[in-house]
């Protein structure tokens, strides 16, 4: 029997939507982000607006070489946001568990404040986000759903493992970026405390572990994203 997922916005509306619809519907709200960018228009089903962690901290002078480089180094994260939400939504679209499912979709709200702030961050920068942010959403959100298909418990530790990693990789950024590009590193610095927290929050809901190969795997799909993202 198939499965029916069902919303908040599936109550007001009456309906039931299928998986299909739901894959079209995610499908619809990626390629707005695409068009209108991260900071147009508004969410009902977003966290609430969080507080740019830059907001108050003053713009230092870059060189050009040193602006480009902080630039590809945000673009790179704006990349990792654009695909944290496919992968999220992948997995909520095939989540058996309810409560699973609110856990990856509310994840997946916090995670638009990560997106926001780089798109922000790439704005004052004089800089765009990744050319390829279709090719990165969409390989993504069929690697989450891939991942849900396997159980809810493997789903929540392709979350744990994704976290892990994208720490290591803030860590690795906040020893690159310019020292007195402090609006960046606030940026990067805030994000890791929300991303070492999702890891911890999916362990507790119940993660499995995730195999070695499945590990290498995921480490080497990041490693062409970040080479893609911070040059296109």
């Amino acid at each position: 029997m198939a499965t029916t997922l069902h919303t908040a916005a599936d109550a007001d509306t009456g309906r039931d939507y299928t998986p299909a619809d739901r894959l079209l519907m995610q499908v619809g709200k990626g390629l707005k982000w695409w068009l209108r960018g991260p900071l147009a228009g508004s969410r009902s089903d977003a966290a609430p607006p969080a507080r740019y962690p830059a907001e108050r901290v003053a713009e230092a002078p870059l060189d050009d070489r040193e602006r480009r480089h902080a630039a590809g180094l945000m673009r790179v994260n704006h990349a990792g946001e654009v695909a944290a939400q496919a992968l999220y939504q992948g997995q909520a679209l095939v989540a058996r568990d309810g409560a699973v499912r609110e856990h990856l979709l509310r994840a997946a709200s916090e995670e638009r404040n990560h997106l926001q702030w780089c798109d922000a961050r790439l704005r004052e920068l004089g800089e765009q986000p990744s050319a390829l942010s279709p090719l990165w959403y969409a390989g993504s959100f069929v690697i989450g759903a891939a991942a849900g298909l396997v159980g809810d418990r493997a789903s929540l530790g392709f979350v744990e493992e994704t976290e892990r990693q994208v720490v290591e990789h803030l860590n690795e950024h906040l020893g690159k970026l310019p020292r007195q590009d402090r609006r960046s590193r606030a940026i990067v610095e805030a994000m890791r405390v929300d991303e070492a927290r999702h890891g911890e929050e999916a362990a507790e809901a119940g993660a499995s572990a995730v195999p070695a190969p499945v590990k290498a795997i995921m480490a080497g799909v990041s490693q062409v994203m970040k080479f893609g993202a911070y040059r296109l």
